[in-house]
């Protein structure tokens, strides 16, 4: 939602009072400037806006900007503006745009590229997506083991500017290798006249260029990491991956377990600027197979209609059974597929998850089944029905929690989404088991009343 502050630069915007809105801009957050971008629908009030911008923060703004913004923009900056923004973007952004521009607009970015950064962003761009590659920057501050920590300082001084951190500093070799990491604080506090390698850390944490954005994540939660090394496979330092990209990664991966829980195909975009007929393909094939697959509950019911005439009154608890298993399944798969997201549990760890789970299945069964026997006995005076529906109810909670973690844990030893078994999937098996299981025990316990 916009502040107030943002609404008054706006109204100021269309009232023309440029110097007003100067002012304002200066005092304004990056990401809060960048904001008020996407309230703007007329090109030309974005470029003036843009144009209004202090030259030293334009560059940071746009790299905060979506890229629909961006992309509005770059259409229309001469080649000098567009220079100078691009010079100034750290190159983790840079990369950024590049892979979310079309390419008509990549083309004209760069032609204003200078011959380092294109040289760099090919290097970039080869990395696979998704990698710790693809999210390094190499604007990270480097020192040698011989310096002392007033040469080391004096460095940072000289470098450090245009750098996306300098609270720690790498400590390489000749040939670039990674041999410790020192911190800004610990060279502070140092003797000026100590050796750079006297007082780093060698136990250095780092990923390669090639691991998955997701373990990246997850070693900077397990370390408290606000940055971390790239390494290549001779171990020698290329990039540096910095927090801020971690918690987009975080957010990203967070976002597409989700809609694959629900059982739609994960989409880039958010959702206001997402087609209505990208959201229909995004979503139709899982309605399709999941009404397909529903066809077996329908099958189950029919098979079963001769038990359901002579005794009506089963219809009535069929939704109650098939709702508690699709929620104790869900129950039990989402808490297992955040688990093994977190690295809680393992594949190894399987006949563990599933005893754990029958033990609770087993609680939960008994106290929904003792209070429905109850209201059944209350309602209907029938101890047969009670007792058949009763039963039912515990193997069917235990059928929906063994498969609730059975089935996340086989995706992922299939190399499969454990999000694939999530919610609808679940539900849908666990709907006909229940089912199934309910008109065993009608023929059991209530055969010779039908």
């Amino acid at each position: 939602m916009m502040t107030e502050e943002a609404q008054a630069v706006l109204r100021d915007l269309d009232d023309h009072k440029f110097a007003k809105v100067k002012e304002a801009v200066r005092d304004m957050h990056y990401a809060d400037v960048a904001e008020l971008f996407e309230s703007i629908e007329d090109q030309e009030t974005a470029v003036l806006l843009f144009r209004l911008l202090p030259k030293d923060t334009a560059a940071e703004v746009f790299s905060y900007m979506e890229s629909e913004n961006q992309e509005q923009l770059l259409t229309v900056l001469t080649d000098k503006e567009l220079r100078h923004i691009l010079d100034e973007l750290y190159l983790d952004d840079y990369v950024d745009l590049i892979e979310e521009m079309p390419a008509n607009v990549v083309k004209r970015v760069l032609k204003n590229s200078s011959p380092e950064n294109r040289k760099l962003i090919n290097q970039y761009l080869q990395y696979p997506e998704d990698s710790a590659g693809s999210l390094m920057t190499n604007e990270y501050v480097y020192l040698k083991q011989t310096l002392t920590v007033n040469q080391a300082l004096a460095v940072i001084r000289a470098n450090g500017v245009d750098k996306e951190t300098i609270n720690k500093c790498y400590v390489l070799d000749d040939q670039h290798h990674l041999d410790g990491v020192v911190s800004l604080r610990d060279l502070i506090l140092a003797d000026p006249h100590a050796r750079v390698g006297d007082i780093m850390r060698t136990n250095v944490i780092s990923v390669n260029t090639n691991d998955d954005q997701e373990e990246v994540a997850k070693m900077f939660s397990k370390y408290d990491m606000l940055s971390m090394p790239v390494v290549d496979r001779e171990n020698r330092l290329v990039g540096i991956i910095t927090i801020d990209d971690v918690v987009d990664v975080v957010q990203d991966e967070a976002t597409e377990d989700f809609e694959k829980m629900a059982g739609i195909v994960p989409s880039e975009d958010t959702y206001l600027k997402t087609p209505v007929f990208t959201i229909f393909k995004s979503r139709i094939m899982w309605l399709m197979v999941l009404m397909v697959s529903a066809m077996v509950s329908g099958a189950l019911i029919t098979h079963f209609e001769g038990a359901i005439s002579a005794l009506p009154i089963l219809v009535s608890f069929i939704p109650m059974l098939m709702g508690t298993g699709g929620n104790s399944g869900s129950q039990t798969s989402t808490t297992v597929i955040r688990s093994m997201a977190l690295d809680e549990i393992e594949l190894s760890d399987f006949f563990r998850v599933w005893w754990k789970e029958v033990r609770v299945a087993l609680l939960c069964g008994f106290a929904l089944a003792v209070v429905n026997y109850i209201r059944i006995v209350l309602q209907y005076h029938d101890c047969a029905v009670a007792l058949t529906v009763s039963l039912t109810l515990i193997v069917t909670v235990l059928v929906a929690k063994s498969l609730g973690c059975i089935l996340p844990m086989l995706a992922k030893k299939l190399k499969l989404d454990p999000a694939l078994m999530a919610s609808p999937m679940l539900t849908t098996i666990t709907d006909a088991c229940s089912i199934l299981v309910f008109f065993i025990f009608v023929m059991a316990i209530l055969g010779g009343r039908l």
